[in-house]
């Protein structure tokens, strides 16, 4: 409550050089580009190889992995609802700083609730969010387990765990669908590769 109390004296300060500006210096729009999905469903492994490609052309990039956020702005925040709301309106107010830079970013993160993904979307101008539904069956993720997580969360060594002890709420009307469990990730590196040109106007 003091926090909301202080910030009705705080102004906001309206800069020269405009998101437009920006932009226009990159030759190409800013957007966020959401990855949701299960663990192991080959979010993060897909953003960067999409971010390498983006990068390849000439697009001003940045890959906001989940993970690495929480080592750092998000070290304090642990897995309870409360706090994936709180980790996913923190990793959207970066990513918007970002777009407002001029800059295409990548958000790989889990983010299972439906209401925070459209939280953190409309925090963003028309057509610079885009949710992409990484779909990947939860037997498929389990028997990939990269990390190990889902054998510990099984096991009752990790708490609070998506798609074990908490529940993911699969996307209605994402932007885009990629199923990591029938198309290999050149197949799937590639639908969205070319569905962010598109939205970029290249």
């Amino acid at each position: 409550m003091e926090s909301n109390q202080s910030n009705k004296n705080i102004v906001w300060h309206k800069g020269s050089i405009t998101k437009k500006d920006r932009q226009k210096l990159n030759h190409h729009k800013s957007m966020i580009i959401w990855f949701t999905g299960l663990s192991g469903s080959g979010k993060s492994t897909l953003a960067n190889l999409v971010e390498m490609a983006l990068h390849s052309e000439g697009i001003r990039t940045y890959l906001l992995d989940g993970d690495n956020i929480r080592h750092g702005i998000n070290n304090n925040l642990n897995f309870s609802p409360e706090d994936r709301k709180e980790n996913i309106r923190r990793i959207a107010e970066v990513g918007k700083l970002f777009v407002d830079a001029g800059i295409v970013v990548l958000a790989a993160v889990i983010s299972p609730y439906a209401e925070d993904r459209e939280n953190a979307r409309s925090i963003f101008g028309p057509g610079e969010f885009v949710e992409v539904y990484v779909k990947c069956p939860l037997d498929e993720c389990e028997a990939r387990d990269p990390k190990g997580l889902y054998k510990k969360a099984r096991a009752g060594e990790i708490k609070n765990f998506t798609g074990i002890s908490q529940p993911y709420e699969i996307p209605v009307a994402p932007d885009l669908v990629v199923d990591t469990a029938n198309s290999n990730l050149a197949e799937s590196m590639k639908l969205v590769h070319e569905y962010i040109k598109e939205r970029l106007q290249l």
